[in-house]
């Protein structure tokens, strides 16, 4: 037998690929690779396949073989979605680190990480069976709908409830099929969408200088089409170069002018003197184009740069201290340059989106389009399109909030995190619960570059990490150009209530400033680091205080909308006008928000333009930057705001920042308070008096003036700070001498969630011991979303113990309780770094 008949009896080689599902489960899934594709498909490529009975979902090649599963039988995937990778190698890697790292599953780190716009959905649609042989069992609504489905093929659910103008056509639906007249089936389509513009342009045989002339003369008889070509070549100039006309203009412009007739346009057309045609067009092609400056270093800031290269030598991760106002962001424009020329990708992230709107503006003017913006005020095409710019080779240099970690780099050489200390980076909800600050140097690691971490308030870790040497440290301790550090005033509102001078929640020495200002027509900053009106309304007969029916809370009072609302399930209630418990009239607001400080300030002046900040107002996608422009032409006087005005905003115009309700923030019950505490307070004092020459004026009010973690900030004292709380930390066992998991069960019923977090802890304490597991206890809101809620606290000493195998036992641990069947329907939450 020849080599080439022996060959036709050889067997061909089938191919499986495990699969990464953005579902919570621990395995990946081996799916079958049919014939035709096995030629196609890549790791990093997405699949469309069919989970479950009745599910299609987007599911992420992991890897490729030859080996089937040997507990089930592989389905075959049912449609490949990319001819080259949407996910990167780096980017599977850093996932299945994620997942390892933070005890979670690989399924959740892909549903995180993919945009939405890159998921396929499934709708359900109807069609008709041809098989249908009785049309004499159909009702008169049931013959029309079956109908109209033969006319199109298939309808969906909701365009058959429009046809019968019902909301609710399940039954009908149920009915046609048990009569088997019509079929379900599942319709998969992408959400991603391209943004598609519609042009016009003249037909290629008027496209010259002559034909043109010739055309103008044709139609004189008709001065409304006249119009049109004169309305088009005033904006592509034909005559003077005919290659333009192949751009087109865009339809929009006739459709957007009154004054010229569509029909016109239309005739036009059908003549043949002009065609219509579309364009794929960028998203973020109507963001303004800024003039290029070139950034100019001081000699500190080119001193900083130099000894942060010289660090970069011998350290994956560099701390850049400066206080703020110090300029580190000129620092950071130039590395980033160096970086850009050097070949390499850059990533910045920044905790808060305010931040974007500002420093975007800064970081066009030097990089152009050549940099990308990311972040969850984006529509999901704005993002995909981001995603597929990186991959494309369009965007070099991204700009972006927590979830930027996920974009698909493959050579990164730098990433900086702005405000590196602050808490936005942490995600609590949903798994994986990461901290995007050390996601971003594994990510760095990975890549085979550097971290760059900046801050006037470090995290007690970094900077702890920075003194020992296992990171690079960089000090700014001056501020930029002759602009000096704000003057501090601690008002004794203690004080100021005996004298019968407060106005509220105004001290007599804040209204002075605010009335200073505004006759001086300088700007003032509000910080109220808690939303609403008012934290809870009570009554003054019987104590009663409104409390939502889901969570252990008391709901927020939101005058604007008239409604009491839950901070944590959403629950909303209409404002009871007598004591539900005993029917007093007396129910009062208790305590504030900056939504009462905002009210306030309107009474007291009433000419003044005053603008909130919080997550009330800045729901939509542009009110982040519609309130930062705002501010900063000086069209608002007095800006009050919870803590995203705290973060790195720069206005020349600030001359006072009040402070309201210190005493909470420093006094909370958490371990980290005063660090926290001195952030918060530092970084909104950092907003005053940052142009030269005018020094600005904080202004906290506080019961305790002699507090010490006040006068710390007063004299703008972190190393004071850092040395106090690091000589806790280390007494009592805290980060960063330990690393910290938090384990917590829920349950609806208390007993049950009680008795499973003890049974936990005890399985934990057996093995870890007592010292090493705290708990477990009811956190400060016991009860969220009816889920009875109990804590675990668990400290693993960085020294002494083998952290990963101590998370394995933990998991292990934990499925020890999810797997007891007298535990029915426990759920158990792990949070890696918790705090």
């Amino acid at each position: 037998m020849s080599s080439y008949t022996a060959s036709l009896f050889e067997e061909e080689v089938t191919y499986f690929a495990d699969l990464i599902l953005p579902v919570p489960v621990p395995n990946l899934f081996t799916y079958r690779v049919p014939r035709g594709m096995d030629e196609l498909i890549k790791v990093g490529a997405r699949v469309i396949v069919q989970f479950g009975k009745n599910r299609v979902i987007t599911a992420v090649v992991s890897r490729l073989h030859t080996q089937p599963p040997v507990k089930y039988q592989a389905k075959y995937i049912l449609e490949l979605l990319d001819e080259e990778p949407l996910v990167t190698a780096h980017q599977l890697e850093l996932f299945r680190w994620m997942a390892d790292y933070y005890l979670c599953h690989l399924g959740e780190v892909l549903n995180v990480a993919l945009p939405s716009g890159l998921k396929i959905t499934s709708q359900s649609k109807v069609q008709y069976n041809p098989d249908f042989d009785h049309p004499d069992l159909l009702t008169e609504q049931e013959v029309m709908i079956l109908e109209e489905i033969q006319k199109h093929q298939a309808l969906s659910y909701e365009e058959i409830a429009r046809l019968v103008e019902q909301t609710n056509v399940t039954g009908i639906i149920k009915s046609l099929v048990g009569k088997r007249a019509v079929i379900l089936f599942e319709e998969v389509r992408e959400k991603y969408k391209p943004k598609i513009v519609r042009k016009v342009r003249l037909a290629s045989e008027y496209a010259s200088r002559e034909a043109v002339n010739a055309l103008m003369v044709a139609l004189e008889k008709y001065p409304k089409q006249q119009e049109i070509l004169l309305r088009y070549l005033s904006y592509v100039p034909v005559q003077n170069n005919p290659d333009l006309n192949q751009n087109g203009l865009d339809k929009s412009v006739y459709s957007q002018d009154d004054g010229l007739s569509d029909s016109s346009l239309q005739t036009l057309l059908k003549k043949g003197i002009f065609e219509t045609f579309e364009v794929v067009v960028s998203r973020f092609a109507d963001l303004p184009a800024a003039p290029a400056v070139e950034i100019k270093l001081t000699e500190s800031q080119q001193l900083a740069v130099r000894q942060i290269q010289t660090y970069f030598q011998e350290k994956e991760v560099v701390l850049l201290h400066g206080i703020t106002g110090s300029g580190k962001t000129e620092v950071y424009i130039n590395l980033i340059q160096q970086a850009l020329d050097s070949g390499t990708q850059v990533l910045y992230l920044l905790p808060e989106i305010a931040l974007t709107t500002q420093i975007v503006v800064r970081l066009r003017k030097v990089f152009g389009d050549r940099m990308g913006i990311y972040h969850s005020k984006f529509s999901d095409n704005e993002r995909v399109e981001v995603w597929k710019g990186i991959i494309e080779g369009k965007y070099q240099f991204v700009v972006g909030v927590r979830s930027a970690v996920f974009l698909p780099f493959d050579s990164l050489g730098l990433i900086i995190v702005d405000e590196e200390h602050e808490t936005s980076y942490k995600q609590y909800d949903p798994a994986p619960r990461y901290h995007a600050r050390d996601v971003a140097v594994m990510m760095a690691y990975l890549h085979g570059g550097k971290t760059l971490l900046g801050s006037a308030t470090p995290s007690l870790e970094s900077y702890y990490h920075a003194r020992n040497g296992r990171y690079g440290l960089v000090e700014m301790l001056q501020r930029f150009g002759e602009a000096a550090l704000p003057e501090f005033l601690l008002i004794d509102t203690k004080l100021e209530k005996k004298q019968r001078k407060m106005k509220n929640e105004f001290s007599s020495v804040l209204m002075e400033y605010l009335s200073y200002n505004l006759q001086n027509s300088e700007q003032t900053i509000l910080f109220q680091n808690r939303r609403g009106y008012s934290p809870y309304i009570q009554c003054e007969e019987c104590s009663w205080i409104a409390g939502c029916n889901n969570c252990d809370v008391s709901l927020t009072y939101h005058m604007r909308a008239a409604e009491l609302r839950c901070h944590y399930c959403g629950h909303k209630e209409e404002v009871p006008r007598t004591c539900p418990a005993c029917g007093s009239t007396k129910v009062r607001t208790i305590g504030f928000g900056t939504e009462k400080i905002e009210d306030e300030l309107q009474l007291h002046f009433p000419q003044a333009r005053i603008q909130r900040m919080d997550l009330d107002t800045t729901r939509a996608k542009n009110a982040y930057q519609q309130i930062i422009q705002e501010f900063e032409t000086e069209q608002i006087d007095i800006l009050v705001g919870t803590q995203m005005i705290s973060k790195g905003l720069d206005f020349g115009n600030v001359s006072v920042v009040g402070i309201f309700d210190a005493d909470r923030m420093i006094n909370f019950p958490e371990f980290r308070a005063s660090e926290r505490a001195f952030q918060m307070l530092t970084q909104v004092s950092g907003r005053a008096g940052r142009r030269a020459g005018r020094p600005g004026k904080v202004l906290i009010q506080t019961a305790n003036p002699s507090q010490v973690l006040l006068q710390r900030v007063v004299q703008n004292d972190y190393l004071g700070m850092y040395e106090a709380e690091i000589t806790e930390r280390q007494q009592y066992n805290y980060p960063p001498f330990t690393r910290l998991i938090k384990l917590t069960v829920k349950h609806t019923d208390d007993e049950t969630s009680r008795r499973a977090a003890t049974q936990l802890a005890d399985k934990l304490i057996a093995e870890m011991g007592r010292s090493r597991v705290l708990g477990p206890e009811p956190p400060l809101v016991e009860r969220v979303r009816n889920q009875f809620l109990f804590d675990i606290l668990i400290k693993l000493e960085r020294e002494k113990i083998n952290f990963k195998a101590a998370k394995t036992f933990i998991q292990e641990k934990v499925t020890d309780i999810l797997t007891d069947k007298t535990l029915k329907n426990i759920q158990v939450v792990i949070d890696v770094d918790c705090t």
